[in-house]
């Protein structure tokens, strides 16, 4: 099980990691951004005992960080359901069988204000013909635990300020890092979001299927990643922009900075992650020289955005 789950994390790095000789920056500047703010339901999921309503921004779930909430109804009592305990674990299943699953919050937390269960997905590719996704829900409710699955749909995010990108670090662990905002930036200082995770390498043979010990995710604590924007196309030389700052955690497990975007266009974020001790875990320098005509070197570790 740990050689299929980590062949399968290689591949979608591989995959993730190839990119054109020469990039169509033309045809890239046609893509429009749209901004969702409102929750809509996903899928409903009706069981002998609970309905379940999965909601996310526009009703979907895309490719990349999505926060997803569950409302949950007793169909006995016709009341909601805000007690219980509720994990969430998405399996993705590939084309020769193999399973495996994404960064994810386990174990959901209820808004008493809302009236839901809160966590997050980081969906590592959309559905296709080759791959499909899975939600599995356990629902613990005054000892009793009920168990569902439901097929979702994962598509592709074409808003690329909500880009991931997924990586070996420099001390063996794979980690994933997806952007969360701003989803419309603008010709300013902008506040960068980003979620930062770990895969959680199992220390025990699988057990029943699906044992969550062997999909287990983390939100990496108190790293630093470093940030130096650039536009790599070949017009604009490969420069940067004054004003930027580093990412560090808040209190929401989440890393906060601010980009200045000098105009719009393509953007490439290179990143340095260092962990507490200032340990490089990945990324490298660019190179300050101004290069007009050239298209722009990119680090070890970047996201290539657009708005």
């Amino acid at each position: 099980m740990k050689l299929i789950q980590f062949t399968v994390f290689v591949l979608f790095v591989v995959v993730t990691s190839c990119t054109l000789d020469k990039t169509d920056y033309e045809a890239e500047l046609v893509t429009e951004t749209t901004e969702y703010i409102e929750y809509e339901e996903v899928t409903a999921i009706v069981s002998e005992n609970y309905t379940i309503s999965i909601e996310a921004l526009n009703g979907t779930l895309y490719k990349g960080y999505n926060e997803i909430h569950l409302k949950i109804n007793n169909s006995q009592t016709n009341e909601n359901l805000n007690d219980a305990e509720v994990t969430f674990l998405p399996i993705i299943t590939d084309a020769n069988g193999n399973k495996s699953s994404c960064p994810h919050a386990y174990n959901l937390v209820y808004n008493a204000n809302e009236g839901y269960y809160t966590g997050y997905a980081v969906f590592t590719s959309e559905s296709d013909s080759t791959v499909n996704w899975e939600i599995y829900i356990d629902i613990t409710d005054n000892g009793e635990v009920t168990s569902v699955n439901h097929a979702i749909t994962i598509a592709e995010q074409n808003n690329l300020n909500l880009n991931m990108t997924a990586f070996t670090g420099n001390d063996g662990e794979h980690y994933f890092i997806a952007l969360v905002a701003p989803q419309s930036p603008s010709v300013s200082q902008n506040d960068l979001v980003a979620g930062i995770y770990k895969y959680n390498k199992p220390t025990s043979n699988a057990g029943t299927f699906p044992d969550a010990s062997q999909y287990s995710y983390s939100v990496v604590e108190n790293h630093t990643l470093l940030l130096d924007p650039r536009m790599p196309e070949p017009s604009m030389g490969n420069h940067s922009s004054p004003n930027n700052q580093d990412l560090t955690q808040e209190s929401d497990g989440l890393y906060y900075g601010v980009v200045n975007y000098t105009m719009t266009g393509n953007w490439t974020l290179n990143f340095i992650l260092k962990n507490e001790n200032d340990d490089i875990i990945k990324g490298t320098e660019v190179s300050t020289e101004f290069t007009p005509g050239i298209e722009g070197e990119k680090g070890e570790l970047h996201i290539d955005i657009l708005f």
